[in-house]
C-alpha cells in the first residue's frame, strides 16, 4: 500500500519523512513547485529537537500527479484546512474502490471530505505535533505530541490498527473510539491558540498571564459550549484538559491554574515558542485557517442559539490582523477582557454564587 502525502509542509513533511525512513513507499505532492523540485533533487531536510536528517522521496506538483495517472491507495491529506476542497477534488479521479484519505489537518475538515469521497473512505485523525515549513526542502519539526486515528462511526477497525502501527516509526501513534472527542478537544484549544496570536509574543507568554486568564478559558468555554450541543464530549491531550475548563460552574480555579502552569511550560521548551497562526500573520503574511476552523464553529452555534460574543470578536481580530486593519498587540486581547467582563455568566460569577 502506498501512501501520497498532499501537501509536504509541516504535518506531511515530518511524518512523510519519519515513513521514508523506514522503509514505507511514500510520493509527496505540493503545490509549491520549488519545495518539489528541491525534495527530488536533494531531499526533504527534517531539523528536530533531537536530531536532523534527509530522506530521499519522489515529489509531483498535483498537475504531475494527475499525469502520472497513478492510483492512490491511501491519501494523508495535510493542507490547510481552508485548502481542503481544492487540494482533493482533483485528485478523485485517482480514487479507486478502497482508497481512502486520512486527514490530518486542523479543523474539523472530516465533514468536508466524507461529502466529497463518502464516509467510509474517510479516516479521522487527531495531530497536535508542532513543525514549521522553513524553506524549500527543510522543515522545522517541534518534537513528538499526540496523534490519534479513528473512524468516524467510532468504529476500531482493521486498517485503522495498520495505519497507527506503520506510524509507530515517528512515535505513538493511538487509535480511538472517539475522534470527534479528539477534533472537538482540539478546536477548544484553537480557541485558545488563536487568542495568542493576538500578540507578538510566545503563547507560553500568553497563557502565563494571569490577569487574562479567565477571557481565554471564556473563549474555550464557548466552543466547549457548542460542542456539547453537538453531543461530544472533548478529550484532553498533551497538558490540555477540556474538562477543567467547561462546564463554567464545575470550574476549580486552582485545579485549572495548576494545569495551565504545566501547559505554559510545555509551550515554552517546546522549539516552535509561538503558533502556526502568528506564523501566518507575522511571518508568511497569508490569510489563517480562521475561516475554515473558527467560523465553522460560530455558524454550529448559531444552529443551537449559543451565545459567542468572544469567539465573534476573537475571529474579528485575526481577520482584521490579517487584512494590514490592525496589529498584533496586547490591547486587543485587553479588548476581550472588556467583553468578558460585561458577561453574566461568567465562571467567576458561578465561584460568588451571582451567575
Amino acid at each position: 500500500m502506498s501512501i501520497t502525502i498532499i501537501g509536504a509542509g509541516a504535518i506531511g513533511g515530518v511524518l512523510g519523512a519519519y515513513l521514508v525512513r523506514e522503509g514505507h513507499e511514500v510520493v509527496f505532492c505540493d503545490i509549491a513547485e520549488p519545495h518539489v523540485n528541491k525534495i527530488n533533487k536533494e531531499g526533504l531536510t527534517i531539523e528536530g529537537p533531537d536530531e536532523t536528517f534527509t530522506i530521499k522521496a519522489p515529489a509531483f506538483t498535483p498537475q504531475q500527479l494527475l499525469e502520472k495517472k497513478q492510483p492512490l491507495d491511501t491519501v494523508f491529506l495535510c493542507v490547510k484546512a481552508h485548502h481542503t476542497e481544492s487540494a482533493l477534488k482533483p485528485l478523485i479521479s485517482l480514487f479507486h474502490e478502497n482508497s481512502q484519505v486520512v486527514s490530518l489537518q486542523n479543523g474539523l475538515c472530516e465533514h468536508q471530505i466524507a461529502k466529497l469521497i463518502g464516509k467510509t473512505r474517510t479516516i479521522g485523525c487527531f495531530v497536535n505535533f508542532s513543525a514549521d515549513y522553513i524553506e524549500p526542502g527543510k522543515i522545522l519539526y517541534g518534537g513528538v505530541a499526540s496523534l490519534y486515528l479513528g473512524e468516524l462511526n467510532g468504529e476500531v477497525t482493521t486498517r485503522i490498527v495498520d495505519l497507527k502501527d506503520k506510524l509507530q516509526c515517528w512515535g505513538p501513534a493511538q487509535v480511538t473510539d472517539n475522534i470527534w472527542g479528539y477534533l472537538w478537544g482540539k478546536m477548544s484549544y484553537a480557541g485558545l491558540l488563536y487568542a495568542t496570536a493576538l500578540v507578538d509574543d510566545t503563547m507560553a507568554a500568553v497563557v502565563r498571564k494571569l490577569d487574562l486568564r479567565e477571557t481565554l478559558m471564556e473563549i474555550c468555554s464557548e466552543i466547549l459550549e457548542i460542542a456539547e450541543k453537538e453531543g461530544v464530549a472533548p478529550l484532553g491531550f498533551d497538558d490540555w484538559e477540556p474538562t477543567l475548563v467547561y462546564p463554567r460552574e464545575k470550574r476549580d480555579e486552582n485545579v485549572l491554574n495548576q494545569q495551565l502552569e504545566k501547559l505554559a511550560h510545555r509551550m515554552a521548551t517546546n522549539k516552535k515558542t509561538k503558533s502556526g497562526i502568528w506564523r501566518d500573520l507575522a511571518v508568511r503574511k497569508r490569510k489563517t485557517e480562521v475561516d475554515a476552523q473558527l467560523v465553522p464553529i460560530l455558524e454550529i452555534g448559531e444552529k443551537y442559539q449559543v451565545h459567542t460574543p468572544l469567539l465573534q470578536a476573537l475571529v474579528l481580530g485575526i481577520k482584521e490582523i490579517e487584512m494590514g486593519a490592525r496589529q498584533m498587540s496586547w490591547d486587543n486581547l485587553y479588548e476581550l477582557k472588556q467583553i468578558y467582563q460585561s458577561l453574566s455568566n461568567k465562571a467567576s460569577s458561578f465561584r460568588s454564587g451571582k451567575p
